[in-house]
């Protein structure tokens, strides 16, 4: 799965003794138009060999010569020897303290360390100078290696720069600390040789001794290469600098080698062999600088907008092309993962040239019943199936990834019900606020609707909720209750019931449009199957209504059923609401004019 590849390097081993050795791994790279230089210098005062003096010095120099156009970008400090190590030095006079530290041993008496710094900082305040490494203090520890030749100490500074002049390269910086006792394969992946002029590979070495060249060979590719007259093919680990011309680096080696006539146009991959049949040397750094033009696609999720109770997101994001010496076409795949399952796809839009970025938006749908925190994965240059379709200078970026938290909606919440007067076919006026009274709120946070859908939509909001009128009986309200960063929701339903009616004392049936008929509140298309009785003070039923025939004053009953209105005075009335909660009521009403 190319996204989640990683650059590595595979060390197969022949017969191996060291018992503390770190893998030499990638550690920086590097894609533009680079370069780099090293300069350094042992403490051996003379190099291993019987009858040496058993003596080393604490401080040596080297001098930096760099040219106007070259531009530092970075700079290692290497410094390595017998025993288990001196991890505090001065440089310039500068404490020096390690960042990274290595071990290796030949066996239990014979442990050796290398230490590393980055001095990037220092060495550009200083630029071109002579550069002196002191108290670096070994005096007290190499006597027990020096019986067998394996006394040493030395330091080293790599310098990466830029420089216009140069083609567009890809620099790679590995390190480690690894013994070469027999045999020591590496692969070095991901490479994409575009023209192989000047293409190189260079060695930090330490212990190795000039006068051990028992079968002491560089390959690459399987072709045995050297550096003449520095590095003789048989003798590869000499003490000499490549770079200085230096041939007295004893018990180290800062070698460079030119492999374009080993490595082809078209390569991905090189395989190098080291090899030593007798002399026990440690590589601590490699660096290859290969012509390459590629782009390096980048991926970072800037932002998100998640809505309420939404499982769309939308997901804010910038390709970039930085680390890369071509450009990033356009088309290029994005691709966005739960739990390795894919919700979601988009593309770069246009070509990102080097240290270009684009940005963008896409919108994912989380899958229902997905728990409510998650964690988004975006990986750039992967066509959906975890599969890239460009080559790119480091393919172990593409990926990186976002928590994001759902807004979920809680469930709705059931208030009691609303109940008011039947005001008449089963209408009523309701204070819907009354509803609320056992929550604590902010008017202005609360909004009423008829319908979820609005609720959600924030649509066809109830306008009056003091003064609203129930559709139907019962008839459902839904309230959203602002929570940041979300809502609550609730819903009570409207009720109705009848109430007894009101009923007056009199009525003045004289056309003045003014309390012309016995107006009993409470009554009409409300108790639609009532009976109403009006009876004189004698005795006699003079009128007889129900729910479409409220009385006016009239005679429609009886043997005087003429029409007329009746005479002043009390009537007598009987009221059966046929309704099974209420008994009939009766009582006097007074008629005048």
């Amino acid at each position: 799965m190319k996204p989640i590849q990683y650059i590595m390097i595979l060390l197969l081993f022949g017969v191996s003794i060291p018992l503390f050795a770190q893998d030499v791994t990638l550690f920086q790279q590097f894609n533009g138009r680079y370069d780099y230089t090293a300069i350094g210098n042992t403490l051996n005062v003379f190099e291993n060999g019987p009858g040496t003096p058993c003596t080393i010095q604490s401080s040596s120099s080297a001098t930096l010569n760099l040219l106007p156009s070259q531009n530092i970008v970075a700079a290692y400090l290497y410094w390595a020897g017998s025993g288990t190590g001196d991890f505090n030095i001065l440089l310039n006079g500068e404490a020096i303290t390690a960042d990274r530290t290595f071990s290796d041993a030949l066996d239990e008496n014979r442990i050796f360390f290398a230490a590393f710094t980055d001095i990037t900082e220092l060495i550009i305040s200083q630029g071109n100078s002579n550069y002196t490494v002191s108290d670096f203090n070994l005096s007290g520890i190499i006597s027990p290696y020096c019986p067998t030749g394996t006394n040493f100490g030395g330091w080293a500074i790599t310098v990466i720069y830029e420089d216009q002049n140069l083609p567009l390269n890809q620099l790679n910086v590995y390190d480690g600390l690894q013994s070469v006792p027999t045999i020591l394969n590496i692969t070095l992946d991901n490479l994409n040789v575009l023209d192989n002029e000047d293409a190189k590979i260079g060695f930090i070495a330490w212990e190795g001794d000039r006068s051990l060249a028992v079968n002491e060979q560089l390959t690459i590719n399987g072709n045995v290469i050297s550096n003449l007259p520095l590095n003789p093919a048989n003798n590869a680990f000499n003490g000499t600098n490549s770079f200085t011309g230096a041939m007295d680096l004893y018990n180290m080696d800062i070698d460079v080698y030119n492999i374009q006539d080993n490595i082809s146009i078209g390569d991905t991959s090189a395989s190098i062999t080291l090899t030593s049949g007798q002399d026990f040397v440690m590589i601590n750094n490699i660096i290859t600088v290969l012509n390459s033009q590629l782009p390096d696609a980048t991926l970072s999720i800037d932002g998100s907008i998640v809505n309420c109770g939404d499982n769309s997101v939308e997901l804010f994001y910038t390709v970039n092309n930085f680390n890369s010496t071509a450009i990033l076409p356009a088309n290029t795949p994005i691709a966005f993962y739960l739990d390795g399952l894919l919700i979601g796809q988009s593309q770069t839009v246009n070509d990102i040239q080097i240290n270009e970025s684009e940005s963008n938006s896409t919108i994912i749908t989380i899958p229902e019943g997905t728990d409510s925190d998650l964690t988004i994965i975006g990986i750039v240059d992967d066509d959906g199936t975890m599969n890239g379709i460009i080559t790119e200078t480091n393919e172990d970026n593409n990926i990186t990834f976002e928590d994001i938290e759902l807004l979920i909606i809680p469930d709705i919440i059931e208030l009691p019900e609303l109940i008011e007067c039947n005001e008449g076919l089963e209408i009523s006026t309701f204070n819907l606020f009354e509803a609320l009274e056992s929550l604590d709120y902010n008017e202005e946070d609360v909004s009423f609707f008829k319908d979820l859908d609005d609720l959600e939509n924030q649509s066809n909001e109830i306008l009056i909720p003091t003064n609203y009128n129930n559709v139907s009986a019962p008839d459902v309200v839904y309230v959203r209750l602002s929570s940041p960063p979300c809502y609550e929701v609730y819903q009570f339903n409207l009720n109705i019931e009848n109430c007894p009616p009101t009923i007056p004392n009199g009525f003045s049936p004289n056309d003045d449009n003014a309390n012309d008929w016995f107006n009993i509140q409470g009554l009409y298309d409300i108790f639609t199957e009532h009976e109403l009785l009006i009876f004189n003070r004698y005795g006699d039923l003079i009128f007889k209504g129900n729910n479409d025939k409220p009385w006016s004053g009239v005679v429609n009953d009886g043997i005087n059923a003429n029409g007329n209105i009746v005479p002043v005075g009390t009537y007598y009335y009987v009221l059966n609401l046929n309704d099974p909660n209420f008994e009939s009521f009766v009582g006097w009403v007074y008629v005048n004019y």
